[in-house]
């Protein structure tokens, strides 16, 4: 088979579409003709040498994938050869192949496309199992989403709508991105560029802030966010683009009864990732079906193309998600 080679840590010229070998099913996995796999930031600081893959993974980057399955290793049942499926990985979605352990497995939902499915597992995983298990976001609560036009920001606020949460704010950089995040169903996008997020919060809550915060942000927001919280309100951390360190004034946190929580996907063991995949199917995957929430996907590129859909992605100008098709 080909697959996505990282010949040295670099820039997208170091990706490389390359001859390896075909993976085998081990005991409990299938293996997966993939179809497509899509771009996550994970894969941008793998090929930089920042991330690299947990023991035992697949060499090469991708994260989720679609496809149908191919072989199927012992122990494995509930699964057939040929069956259409999206998959969360630890890595090797960039490949004509893949095997995945079978819990990890979801099946195609009834309203979308093969190649769609593959922008589904790593983003709804990390929005529902953060906004919706860690952070415990109820019906009539508010949110607060930083990155709202990313894949994790326009399913954040899809699910959130779904699960008929109140208020629903998103944080964009353009005012284009605002505008998409308004249509898939949050109460107002602001602009960070040019508007205060926490003024905006403040101004549309009666001060009284808001219930959740997912931050993929980190930094200089983190207190900003604190502020932008309400009492008994819950801070979730999932990335830290503008720094891994932040000061923070914890009287805040507890005078409002803070939590501040976060967490990692690619890391977690197989029985982990086989429960949040179990609660998807069960709690998503008929939202899914009905079409009532949608990936949401900017362009579409062929996988020997992947260094232009990592030149897409670090340039933040994409809203939603960026496929690598097969």
């Amino acid at each position: 088979m080909h697959a996505v080679v990282i010949t040295e840590p670099g820039g997208p010229e170091v990706l490389r579409w390359t001859e390896v070998p075909d993976p085998a099913p081990g005991p409990g996995e299938v293996v997966i003709n993939v179809a497509a796999s899509a771009v996550n930031r994970a894969d941008l600081m793998q090929r930089q040498g920042a991330y690299p893959p947990p023991t035992g993974a697949p060499p090469y980057p991708g994260l989720e994938c679609s496809g149908t399955i191919a072989a199927v290793g012992d122990g494995v049942t509930g699964w057939r050869l040929g069956e259409q499926v999206c998959a969360l990985l630890a890595g090797g979605g960039y490949a004509e192949k893949v095997a995945v352990p079978v819990g990890q497995l979801l099946p195609l939902p009834q309203a979308t496309r093969l190649n769609k499915a593959a922008a589904l597992p790593e983003t709804v995983c990390t929005v529902y199992s953060n906004v919706f298990q860690l952070a415990r976001l109820a019906k009539g609560e508010t949110l607060l989403v930083h990155g709202g036009g990313s894949g994790i920001g326009t399913t954040a606020i899809q699910l959130a709508r779904a699960f008929n949460a109140g208020a629903i704010f998103a944080t964009a950089g353009t005012h284009d991105k605002c505008k998409v995040c308004e249509q898939l169903g949050a109460t107002r996008g602001i602009d960070y560029k040019h508007e205060d997020f926490l003024k905006v919060v403040r101004e549309m809550t009666a001060n009284r802030g808001v219930d959740v915060v997912l931050d993929m942000v980190g930094g200089d927001y983190i207190p900003r966010n604190l502020s932008a919280l309400a009492r008994d309100g819950r801070h979730v951390s999932i990335a830290t683009q503008r720094g891994i360190t932040a000061e923070v004034n914890f009287l805040t946190v507890m005078m409002k009864r803070l939590i501040l929580t976060g967490s990692t996907l690619r890391a977690r063991s197989v029985e982990e990732k086989g429960a949040i995949a179990a609660s998807l199917r069960r709690e998503v995957w008929p939202l899914l079906d009905r079409g009532k929430v949608k990936p949401v996907i900017h362009r579409t590129f062929p996988l020997a193309d992947v260094a232009a859909a990592h030149q897409l992605m670090e340039s933040s100008a994409h809203i939603g998600k960026i496929v690598l098709s097969v």
